[in-house]
């Protein structure tokens, strides 16, 4: 999108917001990121050395970069790179079930898939937290090719800072119905307060240590395209 673009659809977004009251407090959003701030430059340093062991192994294992970068979406609707933790051989997209990730799949190296039971492949995005670019609890951010399948309703996810995890990861399976993941990320909006989102994040930790709606029934861990049915054999995109 055209930086004239960007604007409108955040004019679009703020007038949406204002006619459901469902505006964010400045205030609120300004502690959220010192918060914020505070927590990556804290995660870093104690997870560093981790960090480090990972991308060791993660390189030993197969040929390739240790991080996996892709487009999402941020606040706003502004494109920005994610960082992840790779788990799948290198371009795994071009081999075996394309974009779709089925259980077992072979693509996924075994470091991967102990990245993947522990959700430590999202440790990177303290990065993206550092840069303002995310926030820890926020709805997912997604792909940019996904914005153009959003109604005017659904767009009104991207008025928050996208997290690393947030209502909808807490509230409802991984391979849950796409409209009512995307209704999860608006009531994020409607609901949301500093301790909302202490709330989310704290049944994160619990919903971690348990795997609890964390995979899908048959073992995978599922991001559909919005558009797609749950029962698709579409998976979450490569990582």
């Amino acid at each position: 999108m055209t930086d004239a673009q960007l604007e409108a659809l955040q004019t679009e977004l703020v007038e949406r917001t204002q006619a459901m009251g469902a505006q964010p407090s400045p205030v609120a959003l300004a502690v959220k990121r010192i918060i914020d701030l505070g927590g990556a430059v804290a995660g870093l340093l104690l997870l560093w050395p981790l960090l480090l062991v990972l991308s060791v192994a993660i390189r030993l294992e197969s040929r390739g970069p240790a991080l996996f970068t892709q487009q999402r979406l941020g606040r706003w609707g502004r494109p920005f790179t994610l960082y992840k933790l790779r788990t799948m051989v290198q371009d795994a997209e071009k081999k075996g079930a394309g974009l779709a990730i089925e259980k077992d799949d072979p693509r996924i190296t075994r470091i991967g898939a102990f990245l993947r039971r522990t959700s430590l492949d999202e440790v990177p995005q303290l990065l993206n937290i550092l840069r303002g670019e995310m926030s820890f609890v926020g709805p997912r951010p997604l792909p940019v090719a996904y914005l153009d399948r959003w109604d005017g309703r659904q767009r009104l996810r991207l008025v928050m800072p996208q997290g690393i995890t947030g209502l909808s990861q807490v509230t409802m399976r991984n391979d849950g119905p796409w409209p009512e993941r995307l209704e999860k990320d608006v009531e994020y909006l409607e609901k949301w307060s500093l301790v909302f989102d202490t709330r989310i994040f704290l049944t994160t930790l619990l919903k971690t240590v348990k795997r609890s709606g964390i995979e899908t029934e048959d073992g995978g861990v599922e991001e559909l395209s919005p558009g797609t049915s749950s029962s698709a054999n579409e998976r979450r995109d490569q990582r």
